[in-house]
């Protein structure tokens, strides 16, 4: 068994990994600023982006739900993998080979989630070897009848499992895979006479998460002998979940997080069709109805949060498709982009409406598309006698609430028009019947308020000791500090603006001159606890991990301060203009102590007595002095 990773080993893959890059294959980033990414959290739901990075300090934080840490940590908690196998997967993807303490070598195929992975892949390896036997040929007819050549097969990893009950398992077994591994991963299942090939005789197609790893699969009936369901998907296991993946994710990811639109289709084969028609951002689910956890999934991958972005559901024109856009529509609230229905001629999904007209067809769906409550209103409207008094009335009970739901309020009023319309009614009727309607899908959460800390103290000559003095009342049971705990006042604000920026960087400003600016006077309480703690380290300023220094010098209940303050984004400087910036700001705070100090002696000088000439000197000549920095401090 593999021993400790040696720690300068975890520093280097700390080093040569870029945060940006790992958690970009989950969340789609965009510029905060100099240094700084932010995109919608993968810990919890959110309409507007709080989950900021920064590349050059290696961490996030997110301003929402409080999650923070590195790139190993961020594997840890989105994978819900072990510290070591973290580190094991990001060395690898770094290319470092790892060493281990206490005698141990290492495995890259450690832990339980990389060995379902790995095993994952070598059945995903074997199908798709198995796509050119002979016995394969109802596969390759299938996919020929509907319009995919033997490239197009390779490009989704479309492979065939034989009709055999142990021929995947005996190859896999060959390649070191236990049994016990295969029933986790979902490749075999157990029965009374022992394990056999979950698949036999089906189209498999490999199902990957964001980064591409082949998670688990989907396999269609092909024989007619073949008595199970059409569609048989892996079983849920440690590394596949349903109802938090969507087939073809890993392709389209790039388009979508570009574009910003998204495709849902109904299968794997639409999925296929779209892409090769030119749709890149075509998307289904994987033997299940469209979610809230498809839904968060798309939100960080599409950028979310401006409102302008596309989601476009293809439903069958069936009773069955039907059903699905209403599932749909009950959680469409949950999007900030707009959302659209497109249903093909004839009523043929992506895949049928190539093969029949051509890859332009399918690109033109997308051009007929309607906005998502328009198609649901007809669709609720179509299911009334619109002829009776009766059928009007219930037709409006239910169109009232979905129009009164509509986002955009400049044109809430023009599709009242066409309700009223289509329903025969006068418009103030239907006006009422919209106003009174209560939005049901859904409530949005309120934001979150922090507690207020106790009232800072006006500066005064002993400002110094009265801040530190007022930072005892923050103990070690208290609940953590927050950015939003502090006031927004002018002093508190430089304060905090200055640290955030020596904190960001440290390779801007020289060592002495955040040094001084660190044993200058501050007004709040948490904050001089910080001021305290980077002074306690600047034997370590600018080194990677310095920030963590910092945050591991100060009390418990500081930490997530010192971690909000080296991860929000400072305003919005140029990169040329970043230098002078942090500079700036660090020389008003000593500046600003400059001018209490000589507030002071200016109050000396009118309390000293004039006669007393050597004592009204010396108070003169300091008051000089202090000016005179003040001066060159400026100048420089």
């Amino acid at each position: 068994m593999a021993g400790l990773i040696r720690q300068s080993d975890i520093d280097e893959v700390k080093s040569r990994t870029n945060i940006a890059d790992i958690v970009g294959d989950h969340v789609t980033l965009k510029s905060a600023g100099v240094g700084s990414m932010k995109g919608l959290c993968p810990f919890h739901d959110e309409r507007s982006p709080s989950f900021h990075v920064r590349p050059q300090l290696g961490y996030y934080h997110c301003f929402g739900c409080g999650e923070s840490g590195d790139a190993i940590s961020f594997l840890q908690k989105i994978d819900h993998v072990s510290f070591t196998e973290a580190v094991e997967r990001l060395a690898s993807r770094a290319g470092i080979q790892l060493q281990y303490e206490e005698g141990g070598s290492g495995r890259s195929d450690h832990g339980q989630r990389a060995r379902l992975l790995a095993a994952n892949a070598a059945a995903g390896v074997f199908f798709r070897e198995q796509l050119g036997a002979p016995d394969a040929e109802p596969g390759r007819k299938f996919l020929g009848e509907r319009g995919f050549d033997p490239v197009a097969a390779e490009h989704f990893g479309v492979g065939f499992a034989p009709k055999s009950w142990d021929r995947m398992t005996n190859a896999l077994k060959a390649q070191g895979f236990t049994v016990e591994e295969l029933i986790a991963a979902g490749l075999v299942s157990q029965g009374d006479r022992g394990v056999y090939d979950r698949f036999r005789g089906r189209l498999v197609w490999p199902i990957r998460d964001v980064t591409g790893q082949t998670i688990g699969f989907g396999a269609r009936r092909l024989l007619e002998d073949d008595k199970g369901p059409k569609y048989l998907n892996t079983p849920e296991t440690a590394v596949y979940h349903k109802n938090q993946v969507l087939y073809g994710l890993d392709l389209a990811k790039r388009d979508i997080s570009r574009g910003g639109q998204v495709v849902v289709v109904e299968g794997y084969t639409d999925v296929m069709a779209a892409h090769l028609a030119g749709i890149t951002t075509a998307v289904a689910t994987c033997g299940t109805a469209f979610g809230v956890e498809h839904i968060r999934l798309i939100r960080r991958i599409m950028g979310d949060d401006s409102g302008t972005g596309e989601v476009v559901f293809t439903f069958d024109p069936d009773a069955a498709g039907q059903k699905a856009a209403m599932r749909a529509f009950a959680e469409e609230k949950r999007f900030s982009a707009q959302t659209y229905v497109a249903v093909a001629p004839d009523g043929l999904d992506p895949c049928d409406l190539r093969l029949a007209r051509g890859d332009a067809a399918v690109r033109a769906l997308l051009d007929n598309k309607e906005p998502m409550f328009e198609f649901v209103i007809r669709q609720l409207l179509s299911e009334y006698d619109l002829e009776s008094v009766e059928g009007r009335v219930g037709a409006l009970r239910v169109a009232a609430p979905v129009i009164a739901e509509i986002r955009d309020p400049a044109i809430r009023p023009g599709y009242t028009r066409v309700l009223a319309r289509q329903l025969g009614m006068d418009l103030p009727e239907v006006q009422s019947a919209v106003a009174r309607a209560k939005p049901g899908r859904g409530e949005q959460a309120a934001p979150a308020r922090g507690r207020e800390l106790p009232a800072p103290a006006a500066p005064s000559a002993g400002m110094e000791s009265a801040a530190q003095g007022s930072a005892e009342v923050i103990i070690l049971d208290e609940p953590p500090v927050s950015l939003r705990d502090l006031p927004s006042d002018p002093v508190t604000r430089l304060e905090r603006d200055a640290i955030m920026a020596v904190l960001q960087h440290p390779e801007t400003v020289p060592v002495e001159l955040v040094a001084r600016a660190m044993h200058t006077g501050f007004v709040n309480p948490a904050l001089a606890i910080v001021r305290d703690g980077i002074a306690a380290t600047l034997d370590r300023f600018g080194q990677p991990d310095w920030f963590q220094t910092v945050a591991a010098t100060v009390p418990v209940p500081i930490r997530t301060l010192v971690e909000q303050l080296a991860i929000a984004p400072i305003p919005q400087r140029g990169a040329d203009e970043l230098g002078g910036y942090v500079n700036g700001i660090t020389v008003a705070l000593i500046d600003r102590d400059l001018l209490r100090q000589s507030h002071e002696l200016r109050g000396r000088l009118q309390r000293t007595d004039p006669t007393d000439r050597e004592a009204y000197r010396a108070v003169q000549t300091e008051l000089m002095a202090l000016e005179a920095e003040r001066r060159t401090l400026r100048s420089e």
